[in-house]
């Protein structure tokens, strides 16, 4: 009972913290990730020392990461990738491409190690379109032009980065960054992806008819667990982060999920075991590595993820006006846990050090809280004139 108090106080210390400081970002109108890691940083080993998270915190921050990629899956339908249409695949690509190359360009001129250069790099490369929807839907421009090219390109960033990151860890985890190696980790991510996307679906199908003769209770969302869990496991034996398993399990199930109540389910779980994660980041942030030297490197870094989301994104829809390539681009800018996953892959695997791992936490940080004031400005032509809009209609009819 004694060994089992301290563990339990963490956890509860842990929790509580990090929904407090969430709670006062929300009623800022800032992300509650956003608190939530601030907590870990102000609290953690490297700031106040209030609480030292050991190594079974780690894991259930581990478990965590897992399912909220889980339920990044279930919102990313294999058929929205079809039905987006090509423009949400060209700002992808671009979107991807843009902040990849100038990640590793600006690392490798400041001589860090070539690993760490592509793990940064893969960082920038994550979009937080729950940011971006959550501006336009308060200004209610979900169903304009520009809001359905990013909320398109978003479906395919998500699947794309899960690709470049199982590209990147396969890549570190070999002996060198050779063609061949490079080529064959390529197509094994790939495989994986459309056989999660394509192939997967129809097998729970297969399934639906078993799970509702099942006695057990909520039969389909221990079945989807149970195959999250799996897949996550099968990710790390062929060389992948357990986040992308985890990722395409979700993907999997994501046509089933309205139908099943899975995203409502799993976002419960995520409710308790997602602030354990995001503190347990924040926890792992020494501040005392951030020196002047540093300190410009974030800022350069923070300005790059920006500019090349704007420039990667807004070049494929320039041909709709400077104005509309602007709004996708801005639209695409915040970054998210797909980032900071990744950040924290790296630094599991002592590839990134603890200077890069502070690049990462402070250029998330940045990116989510510029973007979305400038979103407001950039769409307020499109705010404005939404109820003329409307009363012209109304009076059509």
């Amino acid at each position: 009972m004694h060994t089992a108090d301290p563990f339990l106080f963490q956890l509860f210390f842990i929790f509580v913290w990090a929904k407090l400081f969430g709670e006062a970002f929300e009623r800022m109108r800032l992300p509650a990730v956003l608190g939530e890691i601030l907590a870990g940083v102000l609290l953690g080993p490297y700031g106040a020392r209030l609480v030292v998270p050991t190594d079974a915190i780690y894991a259930i921050a581990g478990i965590g990461a897992i399912f909220l990629l889980f339920t990044v899956g279930l919102e990313t339908q294999p058929k929205d990738l079809i039905s987006v249409g090509r423009t949400s695949l060209y700002v992808a690509l671009a979107g991807i491409a843009a902040p990849f190359l100038f990640g590793v360009t600006y690392m490798l001129l400041r001589h860090h190690p070539t690993h760490e250069a592509v793990f940064v790099a893969a960082a920038m490369v994550a979009t937080s379109v729950g940011i971006t929807a959550r501006v336009l839907g308060d200004m209610n421009l979900l169903q304009t032009v520009s809001a359905r090219i990013i909320l398109g390109a978003a479906v395919f960033d998500d699947v794309l980065g899960m690709i470049v990151l199982a590209v990147v860890v396969g890549l570190v985890s070999s002996t060198g960054l050779e063609w061949a190696q490079l080529l064959i980790t390529a197509i094994e991510a790939i495989g994986f992806a459309l056989i999660m996307m394509f192939y997967a679906p129809r097998v729970v199908k297969r399934m639906e008819p078993g799970m509702e003769r099942m006695s057990t209770q909520d039969a389909p969302l221990i079945i989807a667990m149970a195959i999250c869990l799996g897949l996550s496991y099968a990710a790390v034996k062929i060389g992948m982060a357990a986040i992308i398993g985890a990722f395409f399990a979700g993907l999997a199930f994501a046509e089933y999920s309205p139908r099943w109540n899975l995203r409502s389910r799993v976002f419960s779980i995520n409710e308790f075991l997602a602030p354990f994660f995001f503190f347990s980041m924040g926890a792992r942030m020494n501040m005392g590595v951030f020196d002047s030297k540093l300190l410009v490197s974030a800022i350069v870094i923070s300005l790059l993820a920006i500019v090349s989301k704007l420039v990667g994104c807004g070049l494929p829809v320039l041909h709709s006006g400077w104005r509309t390539a602007l709004k996708v681009g801005i639209g695409m800018v915040p970054r998210g846990e797909v980032g900071l996953i990744v950040a924290l892959v790296g630094l599991q695997m002592n590839i990134v050090s603890e200077s890069a791992y502070a690049l990462v936490i402070f250029m998330t940080g940045i990116t989510t809280l510029v973007a979305p004031p400038i979103m407001k400005l950039a769409f307020r032509d499109e705010a404005v004139n939404e109820p003329a809009l409307t009363e012209r209609r109304s009076t059509a009819m």
